[in-house]
Order: C-alpha cells, then structure tokens, then sequence
C-alpha cells in the first residue's frame, strides 16, 4: 500500500497528484525510492536538482572534486563563492534545502574496484554523470554485476548522449562502446570546450529517464541510444543489441 501523504506533500508535489500517469501512487513510488547519483557536475547537477525536487525519498551523491571556477558555466548547483569546497558537501547543503522529504548520503570519494560495489549496492538506480571513460566503464560492469539499472549520459562539445542499461534485459555501456577511445582520440572536458547548456539538456534527460524506472511508467531508452546535437538541434535514436560476445553481459 502507498504511505499516505501529509498535507505539505501533496501541495508540493501536486502537479504530479494531478498529472494521472503519476498520481498519489506514482509519487509514494517515488517518495520511497532510491537513487545513487555518480558525479555532481555538469550532467550530476540537473539530475540532482530535478530529482530532489521530484521527491525521489533517498540521493546518494558521489564525487570527489572540489569546485573549481571554470566549473560554473555548466554546473548550476554551484556559486562563485563557494569555489575550493567540496563538491558533495555544496550539493547536499543546496538539495536539502529544497526539499526536506529527501535524505542524503554523500561520498567524497573516487569511485574504483574497492568501494564501488558497496556503495551502488543501497540504491535502486545509478545515474552514471561522471566526465571520464574510466568512471563509466567502471560504473557499468559493477551495475551490469550486481543487476543494478544505470542510466548511462555523456556530452562532448555540442553533441550529448543517453543510455539506459537494465542488466539481463538489454545492452549494456559495453554492448554498444566495447572499448574506449584510443588515447588522443577525443580531447578532456578542459581541452575539448563544451557549450554549457548542453550538460543541462542530457541530464534533464537523465533524470527523467530515472523518474520513468522508479515508477514503472513509460518506456525507458534501454536497448536504445538517444544522441543529441545541439548545434542543429537533432536529435537521433540508434536501436542497440546485447552482444553475445560482451565480457561483462556474457558473464552474468
């Protein structure tokens, strides 16, 4: 049975009690959910903004920068007088004040071999936002392992993409990039430039593609590859396969 809602609740989140795909069911779903977001940047921003406001009742926040100026054109939870601190200690402080009904965990670490699985163990989805190959790939196989969704995003100047990988039941990351660049291939985030609203697009994506999955509504873009270009304003769906041969699908 779905908790009842106080009466602050349902004024809050009345347009989603009101929008009949949701209602009151949809939103206790939510309210009783969890989700585990990786990187609090430019893609981890929006998605952690429009999940808290959404009421999703648990956010886990890893990151293990701290801000850096050249950060703020992209990076909206985040102002300029709170460079040289931690990421996940400024994201928490802005989230929970706009909305108390969510708790917070937050992980100022650098995801690898040795803690990833415990800490995506908890959640019931990952958001993978980090800015980096080897976060993904990394992300992926733990999820793909431990039969946890993640909904896969990334962006690169004008062009941005999403994924969402729900293990035993489509591609997963390696299905559709089974290797990452070759070294040289594609530029860093600092050397490649990046038009700073486009992190904004695909993480509002993001998060949608996660609020579809914790309430069973819609068709997430599992089995699919969404890509955006901004500079034309197309966007492009590229239907993807599970690989029979992935080291990581192959396995589990």
């Amino acid at each position: 049975m779905s908790p009842e809602l106080s009466a602050d609740q349902f004024e809050r989140y009345r347009r989603h009690i009101n929008f009949s795909d949701i209602g009151r069911q949809g939103q206790s779903k939510l309210l009783s959910s969890s989700a585990l977001i990786v990187g609090v940047g430019g893609l981890g921003s929006p998605v952690a903004l429009y999940l808290t406001s959404c009421g999703v009742g648990r956010i886990g926040l890893v990151d293990s920068d701290d801000l850096d100026l050249s950060n703020l054109h992209r990076q909206v939870l985040y102002s300029s007088d709170e460079t040289g601190k931690p990421k996940v200690t400024l994201a928490y402080k802005r989230l929970s004040s706009l909305n108390p009904d969510v708790k917070f965990t937050t992980y100022n670490v650098r995801l690898d071999g040795g803690n990833i699985d415990s800490i995506i163990k908890g959640y019931d989805i990952v958001i993978e936002c980090s800015d980096n190959f080897a976060t993904k790939y990394l992300v992926n196989d733990a999820c793909v392992k431990s039969g946890k969704p993640v909904v896969m995003g990334g962006v690169y100047r004008w062009e941005g993409q999403i994924t969402v990988v729900i293990p035993g039941k489509g591609p997963c990351y390696r299905c559709i990039f089974p290797e990452p660049p070759a070294p040289g291939m594609v530029l860093p985030p600092e050397g490649a430039g990046l038009l700073g609203s486009v992190p904004g697009s695909i993480g509002a994506i993001q998060a949608t593609e996660a609020l579809k999955f914790l309430t069973g509504i819609g068709e997430t873009l599992s089995g699919r590859l969404l890509r955006y270009d901004a500079k034309t304003g197309n966007f492009k769906q590229l239907s993807v396969s599970t690989d029979k041969n992935c080291p990581v699908c192959s396995r589990r």
